[in-house]
């Protein structure tokens, strides 16, 4: 969610259509900008701001885009704008907490042709792949939000946001237009979508920028469900209202959510937490597992934590994160 002056792409790292098997301008045409604005009492607003911008990528053709979540939550408003230039309103359908995806469903014609999924199988490294933004913000249509890019790793990530993807994607050099953005396999299909940048040191520990992305096959065993429920029918998982970030010490809280589990609990800021009832979290990913294996929201936990040199042993109540939210209205 960058502004228009922020970025461009140079006509050297966008992708050529002579290297490519399928319709690169057709792939493209698939990609669409989406402008949302959220309530200013909404329980992200502070967070991610009340006006959101990104991308999304039609996958039927009955205008249903596959987005990142974080751009459509709580949204009461939606704005889609194809590559032609067509705008039309949309509705928030779903948005997933455990994968990241989101869905919006457009409220009129889009005219612009579905991109097909990518199968389950990830990509090898070293895959040559095209990540592809919609241009933002009054930017000329085509192919200037497209950068050629290629798989550098398979790996595990660990948000600070209670959130795990045993498996994700991370393609380089970055797009610096990453939210909702399509990663594009050779074949011409949907093998992800664009979640964040992060800041990776290589073995002669210099900086490089990579982007997250959320690999395609997480979404084939829950698209049904998201379609029919707008989440995926099971029960949600427990949340704790916990920012958290993995640092030399462990695991140490940066912020809690106000008025959520942990804030109510008594945890605070720099605690460092050690583990759940009797099971410790050397790291985020660990704290994560730990909590939802203890079953569904609404279980109660004893978080181990440090505080100034004091070990604490504090009850929590988990709860449905979807319910601290505001509900998508219909245009």
């Amino acid at each position: 969610m960058m502004a228009d002056e922020d970025w461009n792409i140079p006509e050297d790292m966008r992708p050529d259509p002579a290297d490519y098997s399928f319709d690169l301008q057709q792939a493209l045409a698939s990609v669409v900008s989406l402008k949302t604005r959220v309530p200013s009492d909404a329980f992200s607003a502070r967070t991610l701001g009340t006006e959101r911008e990104g991308s999304g990528v039609v996958i039927r053709e009955d205008g249903l885009v596959l987005t990142i979540g974080y751009l459509i939550g709580e949204a009461d408003s939606i704005w889609i704008k194809t590559a032609a230039g067509r705008v039309v309103p949309g509705h928030a359908l779903a948005y997933d907490f455990e994968t990241g995806f989101g869905l919006v469903q457009a409220l009129g014609r889009l005219e612009a042709p579905a991109m097909k999924l990518g199968s389950a199988t990830l990509p090898d490294a070293g895959v040559q792949t095209i990540l592809a933004a919609a241009p933002q913000s009054g930017r000329a249509a085509g192919g200037g939000g497209a950068m050629a890019c290629s798989v550098v790793a398979k790996e595990p990530f660990a948000g600070y946001w209670e959130y795990l993807l045993e498996e994700a994607l991370f393609t380089a050099p970055a797009h610096p237009s990453w939210g909702g953005a399509g990663l594009i396999g050779p074949d011409g299909s949907l093998l992800g979508i664009g979640s964040l940048v992060l800041q990776h040191r290589d073995s002669k520990g210099r900086k490089l920028d990579l982007n997250l992305v959320v690999p395609i096959g997480l979404l084939h065993p829950i698209l049904d469900d998201l379609l029919a429920y707008g989440r995926v029918n099971k029960p949600p998982r427990p949340w704790l209202g916990l920012y958290c970030a993995d640092q030399e010490e462990g695991v140490v809280v940066a912020s809690v959510a106000a008025k959520g589990p942990a804030d109510k609990a008594g945890i605070r800021p720099g605690d460092r937490i050690l583990g759940l009832d009797d099971s410790e979290a050397p790291d985020l990913a660990g704290l994560w597992r730990s909590l939802w294996s203890r079953g569904a929201a609404g279980v109660a936990v004893n978080v181990a934590a440090e505080r100034d040199g004091r070990r604490l042993m504090l009850p929590v109540v988990s709860a449905d994160r979807n319910k601290f939210l505001k509900a998508p209205r219909l245009h």
